[in-house]
């Protein structure tokens, strides 16, 4: 089982072995035990799901990971960089934007092409259930005549009609019916 245990640690990068002179000193692992692995100074180590590693004198912390941007993402920053622009029928930016348009041109922006129409929006990428939302998902309103781009927390950001600019405005402010994934 100790075995294991190292194992499991050494893989996950928990542990490193330098090349120094072999020694045993003892490693402890919260939540499981002290083992004597040679060429480890004492230590107590990190296993993902366990209490964090301590700081050791002389040895920088490692850098927390790079957060993971997603292209739906991507396409939500760049239409909401957008909010405020003037609704213009046909309009696809980057000035103005009809809906089909706004979503085109986002989705563009993160390296995804979109069909133009809200219709064929509504009919590409992978269905999606209203439950299963995710940030960046293309929403269909008024029976795909409509459609803008899910924000997250309830909110879809679009290009309303005329007379109205780019905003965001919860889902449930028009009939949806239904979500598709890029």
């Amino acid at each position: 089982m100790r075995r294991v245990v190292i194992a499991s640690a050494l893989a996950l990068g928990a542990v490193t072995v330098s090349a120094a002179p072999a020694f045993a000193e003892p490693v402890t692992v919260p939540g499981v035990g002290t083992f004597d692995i040679p060429g480890v100074p004492a230590q107590t180590v990190q296993i993902p799901g366990l209490p964090a590693m301590p700081v050791l004198p002389g040895i920088p912390a490692p850098a927390a990971p790079a957060p993971v941007v997603t292209a739906g993402q991507k396409a939500v920053d760049a239409a909401a960089s957008k909010i405020g622009s003037p609704y213009v029928w046909g309009a696809s930016g980057p000035d103005a934007f009809d809906c089909s348009g706004l979503v085109q041109w986002a989705f563009k922006q993160a390296g995804i092409a979109l069909p133009r129409t809200s219709y064929d929006q509504a009919a590409a990428g992978i269905a999606v259930p209203t439950s299963a939302l995710q940030v960046g998902d293309v929403v269909s309103f008024y029976g795909g005549s409509h459609s803008g781009i899910y924000a997250g927390n309830g909110e879809v950001i679009h290009a309303a009609t005329s007379g109205t600019p780019v905003k965001r405005a919860p889902i449930a402010s028009m009939p949806m019916d239904g979500a598709r994934r890029y």
